[in-house]
């Protein structure tokens, strides 16, 4: 269902893709890095930990300076012509700008990885030369693990080599990925007359009350799916290879290594986390099983999970969304709702259905102007509002860290950390609603919605670790067919779904659409989904016993995202997320309202 909502505005960015304003950008991006080369060519490769540390503080004070301004303006330009992009694939223009700017991107990425190795060479002397430069000491987390990453470098001209051959490579087979599925279209009969829907409006039917139309939906979503598999799962493979290889010539113990300390956790934590994870499917197979007698079934069908439940007949216009969210954002923070009202004053959200537009939804930063671009799929759904929410607590996450000063590499936050306010802010939106219920029925449909949104999060999220964890490893040794695909995925849904689910009708296409599994730079970019529910679910039951005190540590927290470990954050907060009680604490608060939920019947 397709509900009249708005278009991003871009226009203060730059005027157009092939304006004079955006061609000068590119044309100053291209002389900031040669600029940039040259002084690493002149000063900084002759430097090394024999450099006294009064002379190296400066030049490590200078790179700082040289790579926060080359990448505050690739943050500027790139999300620019990626808005273009992610809205229409059909675009060319926008299409061969974003090859052109990889191509010119490039040398960035490669200095980037010289001056990791170059961070590694001078690590004895790094304390010292930090405390000559007051500009090098404040990025000293980043260029501390900068250094220490470096062991896991090929060389210089490897290095180069991979990034170049990405292009054509795993990034390529992203591309596509994102190309075929965004110009996927289905015929489909709804409301008595047939039309062509994207696959986001298509996949957004799972929500409809009629079962016979969810049905009809899952059907369509599967045929087309297969209609295309094979050159999803040559993608799949093209990505996941190019990844085996380069975590094997980088010395990685595995792709979740890799993957482990970009969240800036470690095993123990991850395995706390996954253990409590698991231990709690019980509870959500109880919610499952309520749900399918809720809807008169034995078993819930995958088309089924999505169902509404409760009072659902209310359908949100745009507007209608926008003022609900800001209500229910004012409760919080008077700050956070005049945030939320900038954005949408502003046009910064997409919110339109259309053909070429990719599903899901993103926020994505404009460094150079200090704002960000919110991309979702508009339907009038409850959903939707919690979606928006969610990307708008990305937004705010990133006014955090404006409002502090921080810079790009000050900012460079790990995935784990990147979900906090997103999360915070959905909560916000849905305990609000929750709190205002009078009728049991409406109750039951915000215990849906929460519900919904948490057993995804948790049940469907570890599905897809387990998922990626076993494609990675059997794509060490051979490609895999669509099939092994299909069968891996729906093995992964059996394991964590168990009998809350009809085990006939699963979703063995899950792994087709999701673009997460499609990423060169980022590999399970599942678990940091999980591990943003619980911790935001945690701060979030703080924040209730604290009240309008948590909010000022709350923002400094999220303004120093890209500035420590996730443990030394949750420290601030007495939080121990490297043992199994805080994760158990924080599904436990989620196990109160399954509690609810299953008390509650329709009348």
């Amino acid at each position: 269902m397709s509900i009249p909502a708005p278009r991003w505005d871009l226009s203060n960015v730059y005027p157009s893709l092939e304006s004079k304003e955006f061609e000068t950008a590119v044309a100053s991006f291209k002389t900031q890095v040669a600029d940039l080369g040259t002084y690493f060519d002149a000063v900084v490769r002759v430097s090394d930990e024999n450099t006294p540390p009064d002379q190296l503080g400066p030049i490590l004070g200078t790179i700082v300076a040289r790579f926060n301004e080359a990448y505050t303006l690739a943050a500027t330009i790139e999300p620019f012509i990626y808005a273009f992009v992610s809205t229409d694939s059909h675009n060319k223009t926008a299409n061969r700008k974003l090859s052109e700017f990889e191509q010119i991107n490039l040398p960035l990425q490669n200095l980037n990885v010289q001056m990791k190795a170059w961070l590694g060479q001078v690590a004895s002397v790094l304390d010292a030369a930090l405390d000559e430069s007051a500009s090098a000491k404040a990025h000293a987390f980043m260029l501390k693990e900068a250094a220490d990453q470096s062991k896991f470098l090929m060389s210089a001209p490897e290095e180069a080599l991979a990034a170049e051959l990405s292009l054509s490579g795993g990034n390529a087979w992203s591309k596509l990925q994102g190309t075929v599925t965004s110009q996927l279209s289905v015929d489909f009969e709804l409301d008595g007359k047939t039309q062509s829907l994207p696959m986001p409006a298509l996949t957004n039917l799972r929500t409809h009350p009629d079962e016979d139309t969810r049905h009809r939906a899952y059907d369509a979503e599967t045929k087309a799916w297969e209609s295309i598999r094979e050159s999803l799962a040559a993608c799949l493979n093209g990505v996941k290879g190019e990844m085996v290889s380069l975590n094997k010539r980088r010395g990685r113990q595995d792709a979740l290594e890799s993957a482990i300390e970009s969240a800036r956790m470690d095993r123990p934590t991850l395995e706390a986390m996954l253990t409590a994870m698991k231990a709690s499917f019980p509870m959500f197979r109880k919610y499952f099983k309520h749900k399918a007698k809720l809807i008169g079934k034995k078993k819930l069908a995958w088309w089924d999970l999505f169902a509404p439940v409760g009072v659902v007949d209310k359908s949100y216009s745009y507007e209608e969304a926008r003022d609900f969210i800001l209500e229910n954002f004012g409760g919080f923070s008077p700050e956070l709702r005049s945030f939320a009202k900038r954005a949408y004053d502003n046009n910064w959200i997409d919110a339109e259905i259309r053909t070429g537009k990719r599903g899901g939804g993103f926020c994505m930063q404009i460094q150079g102007l200090k704002e960000s671009r919110i991309m979702v799929n508009f339907d009038g759904s409850q959903d939707q509002i919690a979606t928006i929410a969610h990307e708008l607590g990305h937004a705010f996450h990133s006014e955090c860290a404006y409002q502090a000063d921080k810079t790009v590499l000050q900012q460079l936050t790990p995935m784990t950390l990147a979900e906090t306010a997103s999360t915070f802010c959905e909560m916000i939106a849905t305990e609000a609603v929750l709190a205002q219920v009078n009728d049991p029925m409406e109750e039951l449909a915000v215990l849906e919605g929460q519900l919904t949104g948490a057993s995804q999060v948790i049940v469907d999220i570890y599905s897809r670790y387990l998922f990626e964890k076993e494609v990675f490893e059997r794509r060490e040794t051979a490609e895999l067919s669509a099939d092994d695909f299909c069968e891996i995925m729906e093995n992964a849904q059996k394991e964590s779904y168990g009998d809350g689910l009809d085990e006939r009708y699963l979703q063995k296409y899950m792994w087709t659409w999701k673009p997460h599994y499609y990423s060169t730079g980022i590999s399970f970019y599942n678990f940091p989904y999980a591990f943003g529910l619980l911790f935001g679910t945690g701060l979030y039951a703080i924040y209730q016993q604290r009240g309008e005190n948590f909010v000022a540590d709350y923002k400094s927290l999220l303004a120093s995202t890209g500035e420590a470990l996730a443990a030394d954050l949750a420290d601030r907060f007495d939080i121990n997320i490297r043992t199994r009680k805080f994760w158990d604490d924080s599904l436990a608060i989620i196990g109160k309202r399954v509690d609810r939920y299953c008390e509650l019947e329709p009348a």
